[in-house]
């Protein structure tokens, strides 16, 4: 364990402030990563080596958390000024389109001494939980390159697994967070709804579903990265009161004994060990466990069967948007099968039925909420069963079979709006399994002195050390 916090963002600057390593000479060693692991694994797609050395020889060490740290961004959200924006697509590929404008995310990390080396790849629009666009190919696991490293964030859980960046960016609209922590073996918080700003340009993430985050190896660089990026906008539709202290300070704080909830529901053997293990370890420094207990309704396929309405239609609109954005409309031969379906059966379907999926999600989260009277927190997998192979989920026969068997632990915390993350706390034939943990809304502190008792009590999986 020792070995990934002398690789990971903190120790980094530990070194930088110590002036025994400089700002050039980490990014040095960031770009050897880069040359050695990217033509392999096909994480970083828009790679901006030289802007990034340029930088860190202007680097001025005070200025801010992570001054001199080398980060890489997902290649949706998180727009940056005059840097390519595809968000997985072909169209702006062949466009060569770029942003235009700084997101409130990146001028956060920007304003703490951030170093971008590149943009990661990611599946057409975020869609999927793997990461194979058609536009930029696939990206694969390191741990085992024939294996996917999940999505929709799975270019930025690839860089970091690999070494290449201690930290890169992300977002979770369905577990696109969660799912690539848990195929890489990092940490994936998805922060509670209204914690990091969607702006200036939105609102809030895939209709409130969605929000930013960063994937790393170490809770303490969760920790750091959250204190840079959470925070108030004006204009914000959604807020979340923030903790008086940082969220950095607040992972030395005991959490005190919790009561947990654990709940497997028919994951594969592998993932229903990895839970059991954490349940274990954290009865052990104190906690209550309860086993197999949700809360109501926690696996309704009716919470799968309303978000796609909120998906489908989001989809139509995003590709109407996309056409005002270039000047035309966008065409069937524009975008993959699967998601032109999706625009094309969200077209179809009246705005009453967005409004009463809304409603519906809306009705099913407060009635979901009497659990967290009685439980602080809720254990489960992360995915039902393991990390897919690279092609696997598209397989047109088989593919969105095998989707719905993965996905159902993910969903229901980005509809509640509640913090969930994963950790790497199991493993099954050499590659890494990890396990989500829940809290009520706004309690990401509560999360991360949870997930820091496991890392510390040396339960993490440490299979990133061999690469």
């Amino acid at each position: 364990m020792n070995d990934i916090r002398q690789q990971d963002a903190t120790a980094l600057r530990t070194e930088l402030l110590a002036g025994t390593i400089s700002p050039l000479e980490a990014l040095g060693r960031t770009i050897e990563r880069f040359n050695a692991w990217n033509p392999i694994i096909n994480a970083i797609i828009h790679p901006r080596l030289d802007q990034a050395l340029h930088q860190a020889t202007q680097v001025d060490l005070n200025q801010g958390a992570l001054a001199g740290v080398p980060i890489a961004v997902k290649d949706l959200g998180c727009e940056q000024a005059g840097e390519p924006f595809h968000c997985g697509t072909s169209f702006l590929r062949n466009l060569n389109w770029k942003s235009s404008y700084n997101s409130y995310l990146w001028s956060s990390l920007e304003t703490a001494g951030a170093i971008s080396i590149g943009r990661t790849n990611t599946p057409e629009f975020g869609s999927t939980i793997t990461t194979e666009p058609t536009a930029y190919g696939a990206t694969r696991n390191p741990h085992e390159i024939k294996y996917s490293a999940g999505g929709s964030s799975g270019g930025s859980a690839a860089a970091v697994a690999a070494g290449i960046v201690p930290i890169a960016h992300g977002n979770d609209g369905g577990g696109s967070l969660r799912i690539p922590a848990s195929a890489c073996g990092l940490i994936g918080l998805k922060p509670s709804r209204g914690t990091v700003s969607a702006g200036p340009t939105k609102s809030e993430h895939r209709h409130g579903l969605g929000i930013d985050g960063v994937l790393t190896k170490t809770v303490r660089d969760t920790g750091l990265a959250l204190d840079v990026i959470s925070g108030l906008r004006y204009g914000d539709y959604v807020t979340t009161e923030l903790p008086i202290a940082s969220y950095s300070k607040l992972l030395a704080a005991d959490p005190g004994s919790q009561k947990i909830a654990i709940a497997t529901f028919s994951a594969h053997p592998a993932c229903v060990d990895a839970v059991n293990k954490t349940a274990s370890l954290l009865e052990g420094l104190g906690h209550q466990i309860t086993a197999d207990k949700n809360p109501p309704e926690w696996f309704s396929d009716d919470v799968t069967d309303q978000t796609i309405v909120l998906r489908t239609i989001g989809m139509a609109q995003e590709l109407y948007r996309w056409g005002e954005e270039i000047g035309r409309p966008i065409t069937q031969e524009d975008v993959e099968p699967s998601n032109w379906w999706s625009a094309e059966l969200g077209n179809t379907l009246p705005g009453t039925m967005y409004v009463a999926a809304q409603n519906w999600l809306h009705h099913w989260s407060r009635r979901t909420s009497s659990f967290w009277n009685d439980f602080d927190l809720l254990i489960t997998p992360v995915l039902g069963s393991l990390t897919p192979t690279i092609g696997l989920l598209s397989n047109p026969e088989t593919g969105q079979q095998q989707l719905r068997e993965l996905i159902g632990f993910v969903d229901q915390a980005n509809v509640t709006g509640q913090p969930a993350i994963s950790v790497p706390v199991g493993e099954h034939k050499g590659l890494p399994i990890g396990v989500q943990i829940i809290a009520a809304r706004g309690h990401d502190a509560l999360l991360l002195q949870i997930a820091q008792q496991l890392e510390d009590s040396e339960a993490f999986t440490t299979l990133s050390n061999e690469l």
